[in-house]
């Protein structure tokens, strides 16, 4: 059965052809919306994993042959492809994860910049002439694809994630094995019939949709695995990693965030409040790199709380298909409940709740201050439209509290001064910092990843390249 012809019954991508589940299983998937079905899809087993995998390894002696010329034309036909095909990805991200429409081309803008940006490292593949103490021997170092690249993505930009990580990963010539989010596998399977239709060879890219729970140690602990990257929870991160480690399979880890903007007293409040909602708004916050935590000095802090807490009736909550809605539903009945609950515990707690109302499924923009140390949403990520604002009295104490986190991925500067911004970037725990923008923040050829609880490694292009394959020492006694 063709997953376009049936959008109530998706199966899996395997080694080129359309398969059910073993024993034909499938699982409900809903749009968060207002819980309706959206779709079937393919109940993934152990033994659909290990045919999966199977392919691909099946699949990578040829294709780690292919030259540079072809990988880059077939990747470029994806970007192609994905123009054409741009309303059924729209219409999926909105029906299928809850995406307005706005985050919805952000997210297709983004990946034809993925998927562009891999069809240029196909070229750059390199290794380098090194020089040798032994008289007349030419050494030089060669860069091998690794072998199958497990792919983990998350349900809330399940383009931008699948585009860049499938993109790079069959770029440097691995082959894949993909376990969408059980709460997007609809996006998977279009971007599966887009590589097949580019003319990736059969057994290349291979999706298997299932529960992480049930399948994911089925896929991360295959000794046919040699590569595993992952975007999630920090939870199934850390598990992911005991994994890998028992096998000596690399990976790259892309996990929670708690991530902090410093806002300093000269900073223009004009520049800064849109920013600031952005960065915590966009698609309901749920991004790990959302700014849940602002830092302002106290001669700006009441006239901060003031514009954001005037700002938040404001944003657009309307039809997704409205391009001037921004907050998205919570993608499911236990996301819901944890926004609540981390609002509610602050409430009773004695945090001062700005908005917090709850519409159908979505939560209204949610400001949290005098919040304490003893509430949950200090600590923990909500990844939900809610962020907790903080008075200090210096930028060192700024400094000092927003480095006062397990996590370290995101982090941003308001200020006109160049030492301390600069200071900032250089001593501030995360792997990225933005100065006077938006902790919200991607592109195809950064490094992009973080410290701590947030994760292991760094993806984009450059990075992936490094990841995604390994050196070898060749020399040539002359």
């Amino acid at each position: 059965m063709d997953a376009k012809s049936d959008m109530k019954s998706l199966q899996h991508f395997i080694g080129g052809n359309w398969v059910d589940a073993e024993g034909s299983k499938v699982f409900e998937v809903l749009n968060p919306l207002d819980d309706s079905l959206y779709c079937y899809s393919a109940h993934g087993t152990g033994n659909d994993m290990r045919d999966a995998i199977a392919a691909a390894k099946a699949a990578f002696p040829a294709y780690k042959e292919t030259t540079p010329t072809e990988r880059e034309r077939w990747l470029l036909r994806v970007a192609e492809i994905m123009e054409e095909r741009q309303q059924d990805l729209v219409n999926c991200l909105v029906d299928e994860i809850g995406s307005p429409v706005s985050k919805a081309m952000f997210e297709i803008t983004k990946g034809l910049t993925m998927v562009r940006a891999a069809a240029g490292l196909c070229r750059n593949v390199r290794g380098e002439t090194i020089p040798s103490d032994a008289p007349g021997k030419f050494s030089m170092s060669i860069r091998e694809p690794l072998g199958v690249v497990a792919v983990i993505t998350p349900f809330n930009v399940p383009l931008i994630k699948t585009t860049r990580l499938v993109a790079n990963a069959l770029a440097v010539g691995n082959t894949v094995v993909h376990l969408p989010s059980e709460m997007a596998p609809h996006l998977s399977m279009i971007f599966a019939e887009i590589v097949a239709e580019a003319g990736f060879p059969a057994g290349t890219y291979n999706v298997v949709s299932g529960f992480g729970a049930e399948i994911g140690d089925d896929l991360t602990s295959s000794k046919d695995i040699d590569f595993v990257t992952f975007t999630g929870s920090t939870f199934v991160g850390q598990h992911i990693n005991e994994i890998c480690a028992k096998n000596k399979t690399p990976n790259t880890l892309e996990l929670g965030g708690k991530s902090p903007t410093v806002i300093l007293a000269d900073a223009d409040l004009d520049k800064v409040m849109p920013l600031a909602a952005r960065s915590i708004f966009m698609f309901a916050g749920q991004a790990c790199i959302g700014s849940s935590r602002f830092y302002v000095e106290r001669p700006l802090y009441d006239e901060f709380v003031k514009r954001f807490s005037g700002m938040i009736g404001k944003i657009g909550m309307g039809d997704l298909r409205d391009p001037n809605t921004v907050i998205a539903p919570a993608i499911s009945p236990r996301q819901r409940d944890r926004i609540n609950s981390h609002i509610e515990d602050a409430r009773a707690k004695g945090a001062t709740v700005y908005g917090g109302e709850w519409e159908g499924n979505r939560c209204r923009p949610t400001l949290l201050t005098d919040v304490t140390e003893e509430m949950t949403v200090c600590r923990t990520e909500t990844f939900g439209p809610v962020t907790s604002i903080y008075p200090i009295d210096s930028y060192e104490e700024g400094l000092e509290r927003a480095n006062d986190s397990e996590y370290g991925l995101s982090s941003a500067i308001f200020t006109k001064d160049i030492d301390k911004a600069f200071h900032f970037a250089r001593n501030i725990d995360a792997g990225m910092c933005h100065i006077n923008g938006p902790t919200i923040h991607d592109e195809a050829h950064v490094p992009f990843g973080g410290n701590g609880e947030s994760g292991v490694g760094r993806e984009g292009t450059d990075a992936d390249m490094e990841a995604m394959t390994e050196l070898k020492w060749v020399t040539v006694q002359l």
